[in-house]
């Protein structure tokens, strides 16, 4: 059997002292703050066991790690009728780029990227009776923990800077493709990106796509298919124009986001999440990058 708890420590002594940790994200203020020598990992097997090392108990803003979770719900209520609205193909292009919007007539590439994102997003405006409070307590009752909750300091911060996201909503509803209120569906959408949340917590919500679309408590969520295309999306999509080199290098489906965050999983065998606020060229963490490719070579765990 192998020790995952060795492998996990070895890889975080390994790489916290790395000299060269990307840089933190600034273009939203509040998210500049963070110290980029922050470095943690957390992976819950699907035998129940946990292996952590680090600030895996450190709360950080899960930015586009927070699209799956509304793709799922989104998901749930629409099932195939999502697919006419946001399409599932690979953009090559970075996580806020437009001029693919206007080409493709207001159907977003997919749903990971944020203008795919706030189409998923007006879904569940339409869908929920109170969006943020609603959506808030899904992710709390698949994570089974009532503590998580939105950073408000960073959604406002969002708020006051998504100058590109106001532009990709506009454009969304001059296509047609968003039924309300940009101002509505945009305050959602900070707020989903706002959520904080430890590397722990993220495992313990993503062990959903892991478990056949049955959270930590055994409830069914999604269904089967629907978990396997969401991490069909993950795999393809996951990492903005970084996504064919995860696949390359890592091999799992995942999710990354600017606050340093990515989640990865190997459907019924575990998710592991790491943490470090730095970023490379692509807008995803160089350390977890590099922690993620070292835990599946040590393994010879992925989905390859």
């Amino acid at each position: 059997m192998l020790d995952f708890n060795t492998i996990i420590n070895n890889i975080h002594s390994n790489l916290k002292n790395e000299v060269v940790k990307g840089v933190v994200a600034s273009y939203i203020p509040e998210l500049s703050k963070q110290d980029v020598n922050h470095f943690g990992i957390f992976m819950q097997h699907m035998d129940g066991r946990t292996f952590m090392a680090g600030d895996a108990n450190v709360p950080f803003s899960i930015q586009s790690i927070s699209k799956v979770l509304t793709l799922s719900k989104a998901i749930a209520f629409e099932d195939n009728n999502l697919w006419t609205r946001v399409d599932v193909e690979p953009s090559g292009n970075p996580f806020n780029h437009l001029s693919l919007l206007e080409l493709e007539n207001g159907i977003p590439r997919n749903p990971l990227i944020n203008a795919g994102a706030i189409v998923v997003a007006d879904i569940l405006c339409t869908q929920f009776k109170n969006p943020k409070a609603d959506f808030l307590q899904y992710v709390r009752d698949i994570s089974n923990d009532q503590s998580i909750k939105y950073n408000y300091k960073v959604a406002a911060s969002e708020k006051l800077t998504g100058y590109n996201n106001y532009a990709a909503a506009n454009l969304l509803k001059s296509f047609g493709n968003l039924h309300n209120d940009v101002e509505v569906v945009l305050d959602f959408y900070f707020h989903q990106c706002a959520l904080e949340m430890t590397c722990a917590q993220v495992a313990k919500a993503f062990y959903v796509f892991a478990n056949s679309g049955k959270c930590v408590n055994n409830k069914q969520h999604v269904t089967v298919s629907q978990a396997k295309r969401i991490n069909a999306i993950m795999l393809t999509c996951g990492f903005y124009d970084e996504s064919g080199e995860f696949a390359f290098e890592v091999g799992l489906p995942g999710k990354s986001g600017v606050g340093g965050g990515i989640v990865a999983l190997l459907p019924n065998k575990f998710v592991i999440t790491t943490w470090s606020p730095g970023l490379n060229a692509k807008g995803n963490s160089l350390i977890g990058m590099q922690a993620l490719e070292q835990f599946t070579t040590q393994t010879n765990l992925s989905i390859f």
